[in-house]
This record gives C-alpha cells, structure tokens and sequence, in this order.
C-alpha cells in the first residue's frame, strides 16, 4: 500500500468525529429532516471511508484520537476497531469508551452504524461478558437497532449496576417487551431515579397506568428528564385532565416551560390562544412557537410569522468572558414568533380545527398520518410520531428516528 498523506487522513479522522458530534445533536433537533440527517450521514460515512482507505495508518491515527477522550473520536476509532475485528484495537476502544456514558455513546453508536451482520458478533460477545459496562453497551445497541437480546434482557433488569439497570428498562419500552410489564412495574418507586423514569417512560409505552403519576411527579420535581416525562404523560391521559394538569403547571413559574411544550404534545387547538399570550415572553416564546407547530403545522419562517429577538433578551453563553453562564441556549434553532401576526394568522385558520381532538402538525392523529410524518417531518416532530405510533399499538417496537438517515430511508422506503 502506498504512504499515506498524514494530514489528509487526520483530517478525515478530526471531521468524522466533529460530523458525528453535530449528527448526534441534529437527531434532537427542530430544524432537521430525514433528508437532512440522511445528507449529514453520508458525511460521516465519506470520512469514515477516507480512514478505511488509509488502512492501518487510518487506525493508528483514529487510535491517537482516543486520547483526547472524546464521543467524536470514541466514534470512529470504534467503526474501524470492530470492522476490522481485531482484539487489541476493539480492546483499546472499549478502554476508553467504557470510562464514561458520553464516551459510551461513541461506542453505541459505532456498532449501531455498522451493517447488522457485521456488528451482531460483537454485541453478542459484549451481552455475554463478565462485565456491567460491556453489558451496558451491548444492551443499548441491541436495543437502538430494535433487536431483542431475549433472556440476556430479562436478567440485567436484576442487575445492581445501576447503569445496566436503567438501560434495560428502557430497552423494555423500545422494544415492545410487553412481557417485562411485571418487572418494569417493580421499579416505578425504584430508589435510583434514572431507573424509576425509564420503568415509567416503558411503562406509558406499553400501557401501564400506573406510570402516569409516576411521570407527573418527575415532572413536577423537576428530575433531570422532566420534560420527557411531562410529554409521555400527557400523551396517555384524556385530553381534558392533562389540560387540568397542564394548566397546574402553567400556573407555576419554574413549569412554565413545561406547560407550553405539554400542549404541543396533547395536540387540542383549545389551547393555542393561551399558547400566542406565551409569545410574548420572551423565555418561552420560541418553543410557544414550537407547540403551534406541532399542533397546527404552520411553519412560521414559511409564512413569514417571524419576530425580532427582544432588545436584551440573552439565552445560553454570551460573548462576554465574565459570564458565568455556559449552557447552551435550548430553542437556538427555533424562530422568534411574532404574536400580533400569529394571532391574526389563527382567526382566520381555527374554523379548521375542532376543539378536544389531537392533532399532530395540522391533521388529526392517526396511524396512517404517524407514518407520513415520519416520513417527513422535522426530527422532534418524527420522534413524537414515533412514540404515538408505538402507543396505539402496545409491544411494537418504537421506531428508531436516530438511527443512520440513510438506514431509516430504508426501512420507510423513502429516498
């Protein structure tokens, strides 16, 4: 093999992890189609070629990589390691990936990009192993790629590492285990509560109505997936108790946020009038905007909608090295509505709608819509149809919208 070009390599190595990095944002994001992240992949998918191509200085550039312990660079030293399915580099990567979740991620992802076949040895040989961590990640790629790992399941739900517990339990929901309910129910007043709200999250998926309360408490606790489990409640209550419950939390400033995005996801045009008043402030104006998104589908760029920024208003880290303030600004990517237009926008549209019925971006909620939208929605929009379509149909799995763009246009056969 001829030399490499050391600098063309390391490049392709620096944007396979920076790719991977902004494509495991854009699976969240409000802006992103399948298209889109479909586009981003193939990104990825070059760079990872570039590295392939570079043979084994590929590898040991990649494996340099490692030492800045970074997801990224877990990422594509992990594609190489287990493609090329040598011990000592999957070795090497495991080292590094199971020192941390984030750097798990990497891992997770890495035999979730591969081709099935070529990635199923490996994720049999990490379920089997002696070890939690190895465990842990095996159980989330067998469930990321919706494919059952059968009793090994059953008994890391009994695990003590409460990591390998916690991510059981949601593999439960994601792969429709309704047989599991018994244990996943045993864990709704877990102590851990990592462990509790993913014994929740499944427990709504598959229809467990004692999850509900569960959620609202995580909720209203403000625990670390609040917003979460405010959404996958409100999905499975009546339409009018969780405007009851919505408007509870409406009514306290540090659930604010909560309320606004609970009405986008129940989905009745009841609410949207209470939804324009949220407009006109400034921390929850944007994702106001969101909700009427998903309830209506107007795209408020499209219709030209949009506001100014308020004068002042700072979300997220500022220039100004002083501040103190370094968590991203949660509604970035999301547009600054206009509420005067909105509201004129709405008179003349709400006769299309009906009061108490659920809607998902403009069209009522039904199977056949969950699936267009998965087609084509944005990223938050094909997420809730995915769950939506999970819950009218307890035990299906729930269709993975962050797996590979390119893989999901597959198995929705579109291009």
């Amino acid at each position: 093999m001829a030399p490499i070009i050391v600098s063309i390599v390391s490049q392709h190595a620096e944007e396979a992890a920076f790719l991977w990095l902004l494509r495991n944002n854009a699976v969240h994001a409000p802006h992103y189609a399948l298209k889109d992240l479909a586009k981003l992949d193939e990104r990825v998918e070059a760079h990872l070629d570039g590295l392939r191509i570079a043979g084994d200085g590929g590898w040991e550039i990649c494996k340099e990589g490692l030492g800045q312990q970074e997801p990224g660079e877990v990422f594509a030293a992990a594609v190489l390691a287990f493609e090329s399915g040598d011990k000592d580099r999957i070795s090497e990567v495991l080292e590094v990936g199971c020192q941390s979740v984030e750097l798990s991620r990497g891992v997770i992802s890495a035999l979730g990009w591969l081709p099935y076949l070529q990635a199923k040895p490996h994720v049999d040989r990490l379920l089997t192993s002696d070890s939690a961590l190895h465990r842990r990640i095996g159980i989330a790629v067998a469930a990321a790629r919706r494919q059952d790992p059968g009793v090994v399941l059953e008994s890391t739900l009994s695990s003590t590492d409460l990591w390998l517990k916690a991510r059981s339990l949601k593999a439960v929901g994601e792969l429709g285990r309704n047989d599991l309910l018994p244990v996943v129910k045993s864990n709704l007043n877990s102590e851990d509560p990592t462990s509790r709200f993913w014994a929740a999250w499944s427990g709504a998926l598959l229809d467990e109505p004692s999850a509900i309360p569960v959620l609202q408490r995580l909720a209203e606790q403000g625990a670390e997936r609040a917003e979460s489990a405010c959404a996958m409640a409100v999905r499975r209550m009546p339409v009018q108790a969780a405007h009851h419950w919505q408007r509870e939390l409406a009514g306290r400033p540090e659930t604010l946020r909560m309320a606004v995005q609970a009405l986008g996801v129940i989905g009745d045009s009841a609410g949207i009038p209470w939804l324009i008043e949220q407009m006109a402030k400034p921390k929850v104006a944007r994702v106001a905007g969101e909700s009427l998104t998903m309830i209506t589908g107007i795209d408020l760029a499209y219709e030209d909608l949009e506001g100014e920024k308020p004068e002042g208003f700072e979300a997220g880290p500022t220039e100004n090295p002083e501040d103190e303030n370094i968590e991203i600004d949660p509604d970035e990517d999301l547009p600054w509505p206009n509420p005067q237009l909105v509201e004129r926008w709405w008179a003349s549209h709400r006769l299309g709608f009906t009061n108490g019925t659920r809607y998902l971006l403009g069209k009522p909620m039904t199977v056949d819509w969950f699936n267009e939208v998965l087609r084509t929605g944005k990223q938050r929009q094909r997420t809730a149809a995915a769950i939506e379509l999970s819950m009218r149909e307890p035990g299906r799995p729930l269709f993975n919208t962050s797996a590979p763009g390119f893989r999901q246009q597959v198995l929705l056969q579109v291009r």
